[in-house]
């Protein structure tokens, strides 16, 4: 899920008729800048970089509305936003919310949706991890002179 937002192409819409190959290699890489004499500057990428966008976006706005929300600790204002931060414990979700705060800064200064993409992706399947049970109860050891054959 890497985004390249900061390495940026440009081609003539030339290039794209005569060098398609190469130009759409490009674009799944990077954004890619077409130049056209008759009109306006367009941008060719990948469609997981503009969904990437899109996502990050989505987030950017989740925020602004916590960041309005002066009502309570921040915790407890994602929580509201992202509900699946319930399933945390209160310690938890204080880490999770200065995480996901410091991944958005990073990723909105930098342009890299990635950066905070992977850390709500992080953390939600933490939470559904834990919503599911997983990491409750004590583990069960096998005994340390127990053998088993290889198949």
């Amino acid at each position: 899920m890497t985004s390249t937002a900061l390495r940026a192409t440009t081609r003539r819409s030339s290039d794209l008729s005569k060098h398609s190959a190469e130009v759409f290699a490009e674009a799944e890489d990077h954004p890619v800048t077409v130049t056209r004499r008759d009109g306006e500057a367009l941008v060719l990428m990948s469609q997981r970089e503009a969904e990437n966008r899109n996502r990050m976006l989505q987030f950017a706005a989740q925020l602004i509305g916590v960041a309005v929300d002066e009502d309570g600790p921040l915790a407890e204002r994602m929580s509201k936003a992202f509900p699946w931060m319930l399933a945390l414990s209160p310690e938890e979700r204080a880490t999770c919310a200065q995480d996901l705060i410091d991944a958005a800064r990073a990723s909105f200064s930098t342009g890299q949706p990635h950066l905070v993409l992977a850390e709500l992706t992080s953390w939600t399947e933490t939470a559904t991890a834990i919503a599911a049970g997983l990491g409750q109860g004590e583990p069960e050891w096998l005994d340390d002179d127990m053998v088993v054959e290889r198949p």
